[in-house]
């Protein structure tokens, strides 16, 4: 099947008819039923509840030898662990602390994996936050959505490719799955000529708490472009999913009264359930093979970008975005690794 790059963008609208496609009309794929993932290791991050924690559960449920919860609170982390454990006794559940508004933690967390595991062949980056106020994040100087969203899972991204393509099973490339959201269709992202434009985020008058989460979810798609360009599907077969309006989550949890009343009563009637929305996850990182390299997943199927991303002023925000990005998050190393990956 055709990659994302290689489709149309879609005309349809988002509201009605895509909303219904996804929420009403779309067939559920779950894994071959001789799925069995013995021996194989995984990472999911903000795993401890909600999406997270139910990727770490179907993950389990086939046989998978060693799970990393990567968390920001232990003790969180330790009671979904015991849970888990519980469940799933033959299975090794570890628990690690990852905080994703924090680059330092980003960086000990990959050097863990590096040092600590013998092989890594799946990773899900799952954590998020809806980032509905404004706040910057004292350590890095950016507002925290855009931080955790974007940034941070970038350089996580970035930094988890050689462990993965140096500790998995010959003869096999790794998986990262990345979550992304529908609703980076419709971001607005009305700072996108802002030059430079990642500081641009910083700044209150450009924060709207209704497209926050949108657009910081979108810059990862317009990343993934480049990113995969530059990495092999032979290496490691990088895509993002997107899991489906979902009820069950914590995602709002910090959003106004008003607008978790409302979201709420649209769950209610068609929200798909986190079980089945996870279903997706676990499609996307261990089911599609390489032709979703480089691929957004909605649906359970392999979808083109949003329409923006093929346009002309599109792909001058991806480059300028991008060469921002490796700017940015140089001083971690991401510059070496990606030039060592594509030359490989």
């Amino acid at each position: 099947m055709p990659s994302s790059k290689e489709l149309a963008p879609s005309t349809a609208p988002f509201f009605p008819n895509q909303f219904i496609k996804n929420q009403f009309c779309s067939k559920p794929q779950y894994p071959p039923g001789d799925t069995d993932l013995s021996g194989k290791v995984a990472i999911v991050t903000g795993s401890n509840t909600g999406l997270g924690f139910e990727c770490a559960r179907q993950l389990l449920s086939y046989k998978l030898s060693r799970l990393i919860l990567a968390v920001r609170t232990a003790a969180k982390g330790e009671y979904a662990a015991t849970k888990l454990r519980t469940q799933y006794p033959q299975a090794t559940v570890d628990v690690w602390l990852l905080d994703m508004s924090s680059y330092e933690s980003i960086q000990a967390i990959a050097r863990k994996a590096e040092k600590e595991l013998s092989r890594l062949d799946i990773a899900i980056l799952n954590a998020g936050i809806a980032g509905s106020e404004f706040k910057i994040v004292p350590e890095t100087g950016h507002e925290e959505a855009m931080q955790v969203n974007y940034l941070s899972t970038m350089l996580l991204t970035i930094l988890l490719l050689p462990v993965l393509k140096a500790k998995l099973e010959p003869g096999q490339p790794g998986r990262l799955t990345i979550v992304t959201s529908m609703l980076s269709i419709i971001a607005k992202f009305a700072n996108k000529n802002a030059n430079p434009l990642l500081p641009s985020f910083d700044e209150k008058k450009n924060f709207d708490s209704t497209d926050n989460y949108p657009k910081t979810k979108f810059l990862g798609q317009l990343s993934l472009w480049k990113l995969t360009d530059l990495v092999s599907s032979d290496d490691v077969i990088i895509n993002m999913v997107e899991p489906g309006f979902t009820k069950g989550t914590e995602l709002q949890r910090d959003a106004p009264f008003a607008v978790k009343a409302a979201l709420n009563l649209l769950k209610a009637v068609s929200a798909r359930d986190v079980k089945l929305a996870v279903s997706t996850y676990i499609d996307a990182a261990i089911v599609k093979g390489k032709d979703s390299h480089g691929s957004i997943l909605t649906n359970w199927e392999i979808a083109p970008y949003a329409p923006f991303e093929y346009t002309s002023e599109g792909r001058e925000v991806m480059e300028r975005l991008w060469k921002e990005t490796i700017e940015e998050l140089g001083p971690m190393g991401v510059g070496k690794i990606l030039e060592s990956l594509s030359e490989s």
